[in-house]
Parts: structure tokens; sequence; C-alpha cells
């Protein structure tokens, strides 16, 4: 395992998402140098987190021309993405970029070609979930062949914080977020974690998507994520992005051979009451099935026809080989979404540390470019009501 400790981070964004990449890389023992972000929360978040180098008004450019930083971390939203992505690479720091990759594939193509140029610095998406022990274990009992031929995929993405109509969060609006918000947004880590666990990736699409809030309620300045607002001092918009929709894929050939094909079917929400943040994933093969929760995710149910089901815990017999350097804590010490993102930046930084040796197996910028391509696919799709081929 190569040392991480020389490697020096900075972080644009200070968002709900940025500290949780400075948490989980102070875990690791990578030292954040510099934060970027409006001039006021890039300064609360510097003394919060005894970080020495401060760049307000979102000056990314000023941050680049820091001696002391090795990696960057864009957790910006997601219109900045290409253009602090592209500026990164210029400058020769490798990136960590939030998903998605960007707005549209004409501006992630542009990323794709600048990460692929010899001597390019290490690019990776912020697709997390595939650090999941329990989505490495996934990935490795389908490619062993444990469970036989794999038949059909299914699983949801549920969350219910965008479900009033007074709920706010910049990404509603298309100009900021893109077109495709909830498939975009948590359906894209449905998407890449299946993709990664069966080793392929979606060729065709079959979607429908939905606004049940045409008219929704803003706040008359920002709010961070999450946060409440007062719905005396709001005023109506126009909502130009979907609260919910189903999306049939048709995946391509595996490299193992037992994943060929497949099909699987998802439904993505943000306006499901009571489920907070459930990724779920149900894997069905010839010979068994496993099935997972985000919101449990240190449990993986194996069911069998012929024998008993069985429930596997992390750090137990049957998860714990195939998840070796995944995993810190001895079973029945719950690990879970901050890990994750701590073993996506350990996977990063050894790649970078140890001469670029270790496997990838962290999403990289052209994954984030299919994710892209696949989304306006979605949009194609449930437009024309057709199946598109991405």
């Amino acid at each position: 395992m190569s040392s991480l400790h020389h490697l020096r981070a900075g972080v644009i964004g200070t968002g709900f998402i940025g500290p949780v990449h400075i948490e989980a890389l102070r875990r690791l023992g990578v030292q954040v140098t510099a934060i970027c972000g409006s001039a006021r929360s890039a300064a609360a978040c510097a003394r919060q987190w005894g970080i020495p180098e401060v760049y307000g008004d979102y000056d990314h450019k000023a941050m680049l021309r820091s001696a002391n930083i090795d990696v960057v971390h864009i957790t910006s939203p997601n219109k900045a993405h290409v253009t602090q992505a592209l500026d990164c690479l210029k400058s020769g720091r490798h990136v960590v970029c939030e998903k998605p990759l960007g707005m549209n594939t004409r501006e992630t193509a542009r990323v794709v070609a600048a990460a692929a140029k010899p001597g390019a610095p290490v690019f990776a998406v912020n697709y997390m979930c595939r650090f999941f022990p329990a989505v490495l274990q996934m990935r490795a009992m389908v490619a062993r062949g444990d469970l036989g031929k794999i038949i059909h995929v299914q699983g949801h993405f549920f969350q219910d914080w965008l479900l009033q109509a007074t709920d706010y969060n910049w990404r509603i609006l298309s100009k900021e977020g893109g077109k495709l918000r909830a498939v975009g947004d948590i359906g894209t880590h449905w998407i890449d974690a299946v993709s990664f666990i069966l080793g392929t990736k979606a060729e065709s699409v079959f979607a429908h998507v939905e606004t049940f809030h045409k008219t929704r309620l803003r706040p008359k300045g920002e709010v961070q994520t999450f946060a409440a607002a007062d719905p005396a001092d709001m005023v109506p918009y126009r909502v130009d992005t979907e609260d919910f929709g189903s999306v049939l894929l048709r995946f391509g050939k595996a490299p193992h051979g037992f994943a060929d094909r497949v099909h699987a079917n998802a439904s993505i929400s943000q306006v499901a009451a009571g489920w907070t943040c459930s990724l779920s994933v149900g894997i069905y093969g010839t010979k068994g099935s496993v099935r997972w929760d985000l919101q449990q995710p240190n449990e993986i149910l194996v069911g069998r026809r012929d024998e008993p089901n069985q429930v596997l815990q992390r750090g137990t017999a049957g998860f714990s080989a195939d998840v070796a350097g995944f995993t810190d804590y001895p079973g029945g010490h719950p690990e879970g979404f901050p890990d994750s993102h701590k073993m996506h930046y350990r996977a990063v930084y050894e790649h970078i540390a140890g001469g670029r040796k270790s496997p990838v197996l962290f999403a990289t910028a052209a994954d984030g470019h299919h994710e892209v391509k696949l989304c306006e696919a979605v949009l194609q799709s449930s437009r024309s009501r057709k199946w598109v081929s991405i």
C-alpha cells in the first residue's frame, strides 16, 4: 500500500457534499490545504476544518496558482464542473469531480479528451457507491459465477427531500443542475453501481419521467441543501426538471460472461414519502440472487430456491476476503455513506501515489461521460416513447 500522506488536496465548493470530501480526506491522513467557494462560506469552512488557504468568489483559478495542491476535489454546482475540471487538468492537478461530470455530452467529451492525453493527471468522478463493501462483494460474486447467469436486475433509488412544493434546492433548476434532476442526480448512482456490479455498461434505455410539482415555491435567496425555508418568504416558479421516473435498461456483454445482455429496471424518485435515501439493488441469477439497500449498508440478502436464504454481514464469513482493503472495522461495527467516500478517495490517492499501478475501480472521465450520454438518452426516450441507444 502506497503512502498517501504526501498528497495535498484543494476543495472547490462548500455546500452539503464539500465537507463530506474534506472529512473523508482528513480520515485518510490527507492534508486539505485549500478551500474555494463564496467568500463567506469558504471562510467559515476554513475555520471549521483548519484549512490554511481560502479563495473566495469561487476563484478556482487563484487556487490553482497555489503551490500547495496536488489533487482538486470539485464539489461545486453542476454547471461549473467542466470549466473547473479542464482548468485543473491544464494546471497538472489530479481531479476528483462530483457527478454529473457536466451538463451535456458536448461538454463532457472535452473532459474525456483532456484526461486521455499522454501524461494527463488522474481523473475520477465521484460515483462512490462503487466502494460500499457490499457493492464490491456483489461484483465479486457475479464475476465468479456464484449467482449463475444473471437473468435480470431490479431496484430503486427513493428520496423524499423534495416531496413538498416548498422544498427547494438549486438542483431543481435545469440551468443550474441539468435537464434531468431525479434520474441525473440520484438515478445515475444506481445505474453506475449496477454497471460496476455487472461489469458492463448500459447500451439502450426506455424511460418515462414525470414532474408532479409543475410549480414550486423558492426562497428569495439561496439556501443550503436539505435546509428549510420560511414559506412566507418564498416566490413561485415553474419547474422544468422531473420529480420521478421509471427506467428500463439493456446492458452489453460482460468480460466474465455471467452478465451478458442483462435487462434491468429502476424506479427513481425524490418525492417518495418516508424514504430518505434508499438505493436498493436486486441481482437475480440462475443459481441465486443478492439484494442490498444503502440504508442497511452492512448486509446482503442472498436468495436460493432450494436452500435456506442467507443474510451476509460485512466483516463475517462470506463477506470479507472479496472486500479486503475496502473495509476498516470488524463485523458489527457499521460502515456507511462517509466510509464509501473514504474508500473511494483511498483508491484514487493510492493509484496516484503508487504510480498508477493499482486497478482502476473508480469511475473515470469516460464513465462520467457515459452517464451524461445515458441521461440524454433517457430524456429522448421519455419524449419519443421509444427505446433509445446510448
